[in-house]
């Protein structure tokens, strides 16, 4: 609730945090390269179209690498440290944050959903789709704010966070189908990119919108399990990092 109540103080940063992601990419960015995308390339009505899918998990990477930065400045003001002497469980820190970041990003996501129904973008699965989206986002966002608060309690200063955060933040960006299909990249990064979660996300989210159920299942059940797999590995980090961090 302390995340809630510290949000809802700041009613302008909550404003930006939802319209950020739709305003920047999918608006701006995805009307400027509206005439210099090619439909035969991407296989969408539209480039909007096309990049919905990309926008969706692009707040979902942004959300989760962020998601430790609050705890990163509790840890260097004290605070983190005095919480931890109350009679609260310490489980209890990590999961509201988890529920915080995840709580967000699914009002983000539907934002964008919304925003892009506007500009003719309707999800071909329907509802049970939309749900689909937020489940893989959830999915995905779990294993991202782990690390983050793996970076949180493991680096000394917010500086070292930041410097970290956009290290690999990009490359996931640009490493993943989320603004061209990976057919259109140079060989090497299209390599790359397959080992990258985000396009597994982007692959199974993209014919949630575009295609149908016929051809998103099979994507999705792969994610699925890709994702459990992700979150099993990020999860056993960022608890290994907490329980040193607290000693």
């Amino acid at each position: 609730m302390r995340w809630v109540r510290r949000l809802s103080r700041e009613k302008f940063s909550m404003l930006f945090t939802l319209v950020q992601p739709m305003l920047f990419w999918l608006i701006f960015f995805g009307n400027l390269f509206q005439r210099a995308a090619d439909v035969q390339v991407t296989q969408a009505p539209n480039y909007i179209s096309f990049l919905t899918a990309g926008v969706v998990v692009m707040t979902v990477l942004n959300n989760g690498l962020a998601g430790g930065v609050d705890l990163l400045f509790d840890k260097e003001n004290g605070f983190l440290e005095r919480l931890m002497t109350t009679p609260i469980h310490r489980s209890s820190v990590i999961l509201s944050r988890f529920i915080f970041v995840m709580t967000i990003t699914s009002l983000q996501v539907l934002v964008i959903l919304g925003v892009a129904f506007l500009f003719g973008v309707q999800p071909a699965t329907g509802l049970l789709g939309i749900a689909a989206i937020l489940m893989i986002g959830m999915l995905f966002g779990v294993g991202l704010t782990a690390i983050s608060m793996a970076m949180a309690f493991s680096v000394k200063s917010h500086g070292d966070f930041f410097s970290v955060l956009g290290f690999l933040s990009l490359p996931m960006i640009f490493l993943s189908s989320a603004l061209v299909p990976l057919e259109a990249m140079p060989g090497w990064m299209g390599f790359l990119a397959r080992f990258n979660p985000m396009t597994w996300a982007i692959d199974a989210v993209r014919p949630l919108i575009l295609s149908g159920w016929t051809e998103a299942l099979p994507h999705v059940a792969m994610v699925v399990v890709v994702m459990i797999i992700f979150d099993a590995i990020c999860l056993y980090g960022s608890a290994k990092a907490f329980r040193r961090a607290m000693g």
